[in-house]
């Protein structure tokens, strides 16, 4: 394996893919804890993308956090899984914790946004996701579960990826060869970071 300008080591082509997505957590991790000061986020919805992401994560012997965005249009069965999940982490000693949604400054649920905004949400306008799930692990480094197979709006999304409100900053590092500078570059910490473990 080699070693990027930062001393990080990065991921040979060659690995198979739980190799890679462990040593990508690993990069993360270290990222996280030298820039953010805190461990890397987990996010978890309750399906079963996210729930390889903490058990690669926990493989990948590195400090986490365990997230999940009660988005309150979730199937009983998922929230019902995720206190479960919860249950088990929490016992492994791993910190487990619930973002609850506001919007203009009050929690807020699906059924209240809709007739907020005046439309359901759709394919094309997406409101729910800013609202209910995108602002859990605000000023944290973060893991999903997504992956490119999952949608071609998803095939855009990077390995690594630093999210800004002007589209035209956003970086997207989508090769485990590639420098990890422009994630920190320049340092302002108000941008989300994202790595997508298993996007591949």
């Amino acid at each position: 394996m080699n070693s990027n300008e930062w001393g990080i080591v990065t991921v040979p082509a060659s690995a198979d893919p739980e190799t890679r997505a462990i040593k990508r957590f690993q990069i993360a991790s270290e990222l996280s804890l030298s820039n953010y000061g805190t461990p890397i986020v987990v996010t978890v919805s309750g399906g079963k993308d996210s729930s390889v992401c903490v058990e690669l994560a926990r493989r990948a012997g590195i400090p986490f956090e365990v997230l999940h965005s009660h988005t309150t249009a979730d199937a009983p069965e998922t929230v019902y899984f995720v206190r479960e999940e919860f249950k088990r982490l929490e016992a492994l000693g791993i910190p487990c914790s619930y973002y609850l949604p506001t919007y203009k400054g009050e929690r807020t649920s699906m059924w209240r946004l809709i007739p907020q905004t005046m439309m359901p949400p759709t394919r094309l306008a997406r409101y729910c996701c800013a609202v209910l799930k995108e602002p859990g692990g605000a000023g944290r480094m973060i893991a999903t579960g997504v992956r490119w197979a999952e949608s071609n709006a998803r095939k855009r999304r990077g390995i690594f990826e630093k999210q800004v409100s002007n589209p035209a900053k956003a970086v997207n590092i989508k090769s485990d060869t590639d420098s990890l500078e422009d994630l920190f570059a320049p340092c302002k910490l108000a941008a989300k970071r994202i790595v997508n473990p298993i996007v591949d």
